[in-house]
């Protein structure tokens, strides 16, 4: 509204200032007939002005007076209180809604104020600066990069405890009767000179050989006698079959210990990580090479040597040594450890190559480690997280 605009009036209710308005008729006394002043022909004037005449056939149709446009006089004023207030109406600038300025005052005393309770969901909207996302999304896939100890630790325990099993298996399957059966029948075979026939070897040999896999005590061994009824083992041999029963009963509760172990090791790899179980066995089919191959080549270079010192290691000077007339030596000639030693270092080695074989990383493999193992990308849910728990720090921060 301009300054030159008149200023809203406050509403005048004396009806003798405007005896023409018919909005006022209620308010005149009535006479004694029971007309109001208005309508007694004597006390109307008999003339109409214009401006009375136009108004009427505004109201009449229905139009408000902010709508109509009131005639004015020659003197530039309205005629009636009816005109003023529709030109006043036509200059005036709409009212504010109701409480207005209640709510104004409200406002700009949030404002002002020190400090203000955020809208608990406020802070979702808002979202962190793109460093942040950045940072955040480097710090994950880092983490998702970085492997966990436990899985490593399993996969070399698996390494070294796989040349262990199949080397204690392998002796297994030689301290058996049919190994002995398929050596004392095979072509080439060295025979008694002294008088054990096959079958006599065979028969003495068997209690030897389950000796060495039973819990019964020495005199398994020390009651046996020849068909003269002397004694077929002579004490030195019975205690160096003792001591040799001890070696294989402790490689035998060795192995089954690591058996356990590996089977836990491939468990938790199973679980935890893909291709672990492969990876921990192809690193001991290397190592179980490895070793079999060294142990072949200086097997190979001196037997005598390395048959000695093997004994050394695990005997006493002077306990396993005896003489060509002895059972032992009559029922297990040289080339029967020679034999036994071609068979145990071909059986490690043919399942280790297997191993090998059958666990080497090809394209295929690694690709199906990789897919398996690597990080899950960020979509715009795990955007959208990072977005509501930082929102929901700072929302706690400004509490």
């Amino acid at each position: 509204m301009s300054d030159k605009s008149p200023k809203p009036q406050e509403p005048d209710t004396d009806v003798h200032e405007d005896p023409n308005e018919p909005a006022f008729d209620w308010m005149k006394p009535k006479t004694s007939s029971g007309a109001s002043p208005a309508a007694d022909p004597k006390a109307a004037p008999t003339t109409t002005t214009s401006s009375a005449v136009d108004s009427a056939p505004a109201v009449a149709t229905g139009a408000t007076p902010a709508t109509a446009t009131p005639a004015t006089p020659a003197g530039g004023q309205p005629g009636s209180r009816a005109d003023r207030k529709a030109a006043e109406a036509a200059d005036a600038e709409p009212e504010p809604p109701l409480f207005a300025d209640t709510l104004a005052d409200t406002a700009s005393e949030k404002e002002s104020s020190h400090y203000s309770e955020p809208l608990p969901t406020s802070a979702l909207q808002v979202r962190p600066p793109e460093e942040e996302v950045a940072r955040r999304n480097a710090e994950r896939e880092q983490a998702a990069k970085v492997k966990p100890i436990g899985p490593r630790v399993f996969q070399v325990l698996l390494a070294v405890f796989y040349p262990v099993i199949l080397l204690v298996l392998a002796v297994r399957a030689v301290t058996s009767p049919l190994f002995l059966w398929v050596e004392y029948n095979r072509p080439g075979f060295p025979g008694d000179g002294y008088g054990f026939s096959t079958d006599d070897r065979m028969t003495y040999g068997s209690y030897a050989v389950d000796y060495l896999s039973n819990w019964a005590g020495p005199r398994y061994l020390g009651g046996l006698v020849n068909q003269d009824g002397t004694k077929l083992f002579q004490d030195s041999e019975v205690a160096h079959m003792a001591d040799v029963k001890l070696v294989i009963l402790s490689s035998f509760g060795a192995g089954l210990l690591l058996i356990i172990l590996s089977i836990i090791a491939i468990l938790y790899l199973r679980k935890r990580s893909n291709g672990g179980i492969r990876r921990g066995l192809f690193a001991g089919s290397i190592v179980t090479l490895v070793i079999i191959i060294g142990l072949a080549v200086l097997a190979a270079l001196s037997w005598e040597q390395f048959f000695t010192e093997f004994h050394r290691i695990f005997f006493a000077n002077g306990t396993w040594t005896f003489s060509l007339e002895d059972t032992l030596i009559r029922l297990f000639p040289g080339q029967f450890w020679i034999d036994a030693g071609i068979v145990i270092g071909a059986l490690v080695f043919l399942v280790a190559t297997v191993t090998f074989i059958f666990t080497w990383p090809t394209k295929r493999r690694r690709g199906a480690d990789t897919t398996a193992d690597q990080p899950e990308v960020l979509d715009d849910d795990a955007a959208t997280d990072d977005t509501d728990n930082l929102s929901r720090e700072s929302t706690d921060a400004r509490r």
